[in-house]
């Protein structure tokens, strides 16, 4: 069959190094000197510099036989890590380190845990809080 052949051409291929691009020269006449920024590309900037202060709502909720909060909404500084939303759940249910817990929002997609919150709720809130579901055993795909 060809199949083979093709496997065995496609391991034969070299791989080509990568290269610095080279920076390209370009003529004072050429160039162009902001002397500002447009107010919409200040105003972005200004927003994205600072940290976030303000709070965000999280709404949890169990899946299968995960125990149920007593307190299922809760706020945090959206400029935190997912990762204290993971600690805050494994306290809240008296996990151990070692016990599995998986986490997901809107029960669809479990996220890194270096992602801002601030930034999953702005993406993915539903009725002003970001829904997290959470389960002891893997639930989605």
């Amino acid at each position: 069959s060809a199949e083979p052949e093709q496997d065995e051409q496609d391991n034969a291929q070299e791989t080509i190094p990568e290269e610095a691009a080279p920076e390209e020269k370009v003529t004072m006449a050429a160039s162009v000197v902001l002397t500002f920024l447009p107010t919409d590309a200040t105003g972005a900037l200004e927003v994205y510099a600072r940290p976030a202060t303000h709070k965000v709502g999280i709404k949890f909720r169990a899946i299968g036989s995960a125990p149920i909060l007593s307190h299922p909404v809760a706020r945090i500084t959206a400029s935190q890590r997912f990762e204290v939303v993971v600690r805050f759940l494994r306290r809240q249910l008296k996990c151990k380190d070692t016990d599995p817990l998986f986490v997901y929002v809107n029960s669809t997609f479990a996220p890194a845990l270096d992602q801002e919150v601030g930034y999953l709720h702005d993406c993915f809130k539903i009725d002003g809080h970001l829904h997290v579901s959470y389960c002891n055993t893997a639930a989605f795909g």
